[in-house]
């Protein structure tokens, strides 16, 4: 049969202009999903911290993400309005057009409200801590059915009641259970990574930073905050240790520096 009567055909015809929209369709779909959820695009969270709001609103732009003041505390060492934390974490994956939620340092002491944290799991207790504008101070094992399940909450050595008024950025202990067949853990390479970033990295794997030292690069809490560990002890290992082991950090603002 001739091609020119079977493409003339009408039959013919709207069968192909039913694939060819079909097809249209079909790839206009992926490519408007694709432009809608980023897919296989993704972004490393900046670290925000000391930063004025403004200075976070520029680089989350430059990076395609937004950030939002969402809580202050009250930390006098630190400058007035100066970017305290943030959620998701510095480094963290996330797609574009991504919310970084930012606590502040506000301009006077802000009180907030003890929680209850005995029988929370240590990240659970961890997560509520910052979550009220505390930090989480030191953690102290003792032996116990359930490892990290939180058994006292301490304020200045002394146990603190749950409702009590206090005020924000204070340091909360937890008492911890450690299991004999549950109780080791590794330590982390923190090496690179700013101050409040290695504190965190090093609680989050069940261990405590006994000691802080800034060489002469830091002058003041703000560079503190800036500054990042150069050396560590003991070194990362994968070798297993006591959960409540101490970490020693050293710090610097010299971006050369070597340990």
């Amino acid at each position: 049969m001739d091609a020119k009567k079977i493409f003339g055909n009408w039959v013919v015809k709207n069968v192909l202009l039913a694939v060819l929209l079909v097809l249209i369709l079909v790839v206009g779909s992926a490519i408007l999903l694709r432009f809608m959820t980023h897919h296989g695009k993704e972004i490393t969270v900046p670290d925000f911290t000391n930063m004025k709001v403004s200075e976070a609103q520029y680089n989350a732009g430059i990076n395609d993400i937004r950030v939002e003041v969402s809580d202050s505390v009250y930390i006098r060492r630190m400058g007035r309005g100066l970017v305290y934390s943030q959620n998701p974490k510095a480094g963290s994956k996330v797609k574009k057009g991504r919310r970084v939620l930012l606590t502040i340092n506000s301009v006077t002491p802000k009180k907030v409200q003890m929680p209850n944290l005995v029988g929370y799991s240590m990240r659970q207790a961890k997560a509520e801590i910052l979550s009220r504008g505390l930090n989480l101070g030191k953690l102290i094992y003792v032996s116990d059915m359930a490892t990290n399940n939180v058994l006292r909450q301490l304020r200045g050595n002394r146990e603190i009641d749950p409702g009590t008024m206090i005020e924000s950025g204070s340091d909360i202990d937890l008492v911890v259970g450690l299991s004999y067949n549950d109780n080791q853990t590794c330590v982390p390479d923190v090496v690179g990574m700013k101050y409040l970033r290695a504190i965190d990295v090093v609680h989050d794997n069940s261990l405590n930073v006994r000691g802080i030292t800034f060489d002469q690069t830091v002058k003041d809490y703000a560079d503190s905050l800036d500054a990042v560990v150069y050396r560590q002890t003991p070194s990362a290992s994968r070798n297993p240790v006591v959960m409540g082991s101490d970490v020693n950090i050293y710090l610097t603002k010299d971006p050369l520096k070597k340990p």
